[in-house]
C-alpha cells in the first residue's frame, strides 16, 4: 500500500515526528502538516541526497475553521504553533476560509468555501504536493492525499489542474526546480 511507503519515510524522520506531535497538541482543529516540506522529505529521501530539516523552507499547517475565518485566527495559530517549537517557520492557515482570499492574492474567479482538509488538499498547485499527514492520539500517522501518492513516491512534478493554471505553474516550477534539487524527478508539462 503507497500510504504505508510514506508512513514509513514519515516515522523515519524525527524531526517530521516532532512537528506532527506539536501540531497534533496544539489544539487547532483538524489539524494537518502538508505540501512542501512532505515532498522536501519524499524527494530528498529518495531522489536527493537525504531529508535536511534546515533547508525547509516553511512548515505548511492546515486546519479547519469555520466559526473564525480572520486572518488573525491564521496568526494566532501559527503563533501557538511558535509557542511550542519556535525551531521551524510556521505557516499555519485556516481552509475553511481560503475563499475569503485567494482571489485577491492570486487571482482568478470566486472560489467555492471548502468543508473539508481533503476538499482543500485537493486543489494543491502539484499532484505530488497535494498531500497532507497528520498524527492522531494512538501516534499514528494519517494520510490525505486526494489525489493518490503516486506522483509523490514516484518522482513525477505535474500540475494539480484544480486551480493552478500553466502560467502559474511555469513560474512555481521555475522558482522550485525539482529536476536540479532531486536527480531523478521527472517533470510532466
Amino acid at each position: 500500500m503507497r500510504e504505508d511507503e510514506l508512513r514509513d519515510l514519515v516515522r523515519r524522520s524525527p524531526w517530521l515526528i516532532r512537528a506532527l506531535g506539536v501540531v497534533r497538541d496544539c489544539g487547532l482543529p483538524d489539524a494537518w502538516i502538508g505540501a512542501g516540506v512532505i515532498r522536501d522529505l519524499v524527494w530528498g529521501e529518495r531522489y536527493g541526497h537525504g531529508f535536511d530539516p534546515s533547508s525547509v523552507r516553511d512548515v505548511d499547517v492546515v486546519f479547519l475553521d469555520p466559526a473564525d475565518l480572520s486572518r488573525d485566527n491564521d496568526d494566532r495559530a501559527t503563533r501557538r504553533l511558535l509557542a511550542s517549537w519556535s525551531d521551524p517557520r510556521w505557516e499555519a492557515k485556516n481552509q475553511a476560509a481560503v475563499h475569503t482570499w485567494y482571489p485577491a492574492k492570486f487571482g482568478g474567479g470566486p472560489v467555492n468555501p471548502l468543508r473539508t482538509i481533503a476538499d482543500a488538499v485537493a486543489t494543491w498547485p502539484e499532484y505530488a504536493t497535494a498531500v497532507a499527514v497528520r498524527l492522531d492520539t494512538d501516534d499514528q500517522i494519517a494520510v490525505c492525499a486526494p489525489h493518490g501518492l503516486d506522483d509523490l513516491l514516484d518522482g513525477v512534478w505535474r500540475r494539480n489542474p484544480t486551480r493552478v493554471d500553466p502560467e502559474v505553474s511555469r513560474q512555481r516550477l521555475a522558482r522550485h526546480r525539482p529536476a536540479e534539487r532531486w536527480p531523478g524527478v521527472r517533470v510532466v508539462t
